[in-house]
């Protein structure tokens, strides 16, 4: 009986050996899986913050460029006003010299 125990005790004892090294193996695995997997998270986003930073400064850009060109427009639209004022007012004028000769 005590040889059946002493053997029976190896083979428990073998068991829980080759299953904690394989347990280890797994949880080891497991680990760098997880690992590599953060690093990819960590990488992918940084590379999007990277573009959408980019796109934000081009954005910008592009709203400097119309806010110039909007100004430029107004400006241009004022000076016309002025002078379709004073066109029209020489117009009137001219008219008024035309009605007063009776032409």
């Amino acid at each position: 009986m005590t040889d059946q125990v002493s053997i029976l005790t190896v083979i428990v004892t073998l068991i829980t050996v080759l299953g904690s090294a394989s347990a280890w193996r797994f949880y080891e695995k497991k680990a760098m899986r997880k690992e590599r997997d953060e690093e990819f998270i960590r990488h992918d986003c940084r590379d999007r913050i990277a573009k959408l930073e980019a796109l934000l400064q081009e954005s910008s850009r592009e709203k400097d460029d119309m806010r110039n060109t909007i100004l430029t427009l107004t400006e241009k639209v004022s000076a016309l006003t002025v002078k379709v004022e004073f066109l029209q007012k020489e117009n009137s004028e001219l008219l008024d010299e035309i009605r007063k000769k009776g032409i």
